[in-house]
């Protein structure tokens, strides 16, 4: 079976996990987002990327989800003694390696898609781990009011409004600078249309899977496969992160149903809610989409298994064109 999945940072990474346990013989793409992609210290830092290569191959924080395991601080803190800057975005010293590492080959001359394949012969993530492009794409927010050192009205980098202004300043826009010229990396457009399924994991819709299908071409691709999509949204709420601010500033509702009416039944065939989420299976925005109810907590690896089976299930059943339900109809 091959399956290919585009995924963001921490939700994605766990179910990820949760999809190798589930088909250990499967054949996995993933298409991570390079849009919270950010130069610091003068290196070039892919945080979707490296949460996936560092879950998947056993280094990560599991405490945090993201950044390394046993991680220490020297180099960051004595930066700050220099007063060098940013302050705001926390880099282990492992860490560092790692975007030494990646930044060294990139000023060679070495493409992004290269160079994350370089990466991963250390972690052995035993999955296929592309960049959504090789080209600089970069996800920016426009602040709707005056933030702390910020004009009213300006715009600022995702990972300083994610991470230093914690998303408390709302968004007015959110922008995919550099997406419109971009061409997906080598590999991502044969990866989709060899697939036997796409699925979307519990990652942000907005700034995660948004980015990823905003790269001319994926959607397309996308579009034309069987796509099976988590949702991240339970009970009203994100099941992790500020998901929530960032759907405020592209106008979509904090729900399940919310959630796959935005990506649309174009892009999305089935899709999984929780089951206090349910009722999304009788929202007409919906017609068109095979709901599934089911606990969606990633609790543990065997939680996070059981979603993916449950994925996969539903995709192998629209494929085959039955599913035992009508499009929209709950399970």
């Amino acid at each position: 079976m091959r399956i290919t999945v585009l995924a963001g940072g921490v939700g994605g990474a766990r179910f990820l996990r949760g999809l190798k346990a589930a088909t250990p013989d499967a054949e996995i793409t993933v298409v991570g987002n390079t849009g919270d992609d950010i130069d610091l210290f003068g290196l070039h830092v892919s945080p979707d990327l490296d949460t996936v290569m560092y879950t998947l191959g056993g280094g990560i924080s599991e405490e945090q989800g993201w950044g390394r395991d046993g991680e220490t601080f020297t180099v960051l803190h004595e930066l700050a003694a220099y007063g060098a800057g940013p302050g705001w975005f926390g880099l282990g010293d492992r860490d560092f390696a790692t975007h030494i590492a990646r930044t060294s080959m990139l000023r060679e001359g070495v493409p992004l898609s290269a160079v994350t394949r370089a990466l991963c012969e250390r972690w052995q993530p035993g999955v296929t781990l592309l960049p959504m492009t090789d080209n600089r794409v970069e996800t920016r927010v426009t602040l709707a009011v005056k933030g702390e050192g910020e004009a009213g009205g300006g715009t600022v980098h995702f990972q300083e409004w994610w991470v230093r202004l914690h998303a408390e300043v709302p968004a007015a826009e959110i922008l995919f600078t550099g997406a419109g010229s971009a061409a997906p990396a080598p590999g991502v457009l044969e990866a989709i249309e060899a697939a036997d399924c796409v699925l979307l994991p519990p990652s942000n819709p907005v700034v995660s899977v948004g980015a990823i299908l905003a790269v001319p071409g994926i959607a397309e691709a996308v579009g034309a496969k069987t796509v099976v999509g988590v949702s991240p949204i339970i009970g009203g709420t994100p099941v992790r992160g500020m998901a929530d601010a960032c759907l405020a500033a592209i106008g979509v509702d904090t729900t399940a149903a919310a959630v796959a009416a935005h990506y649309g039944a174009g892009l999305l065939d089935g899709w999984l809610v929780d089951d206090q989420d349910k009722e999304a299976a009788d929202d007409p925005r919906l017609a068109g989409i095979t709901v599934r109810a089911l606990p969606l907590l990633m609790r543990d690896l065997a939680a996070s298994a059981e979603i993916a089976r449950a994925a996969l299930t539903l995709a192998a059943e629209l494929r085959s064109g039955g599913g035992g339900d009508e499009p929209g109809a709950p399970s």
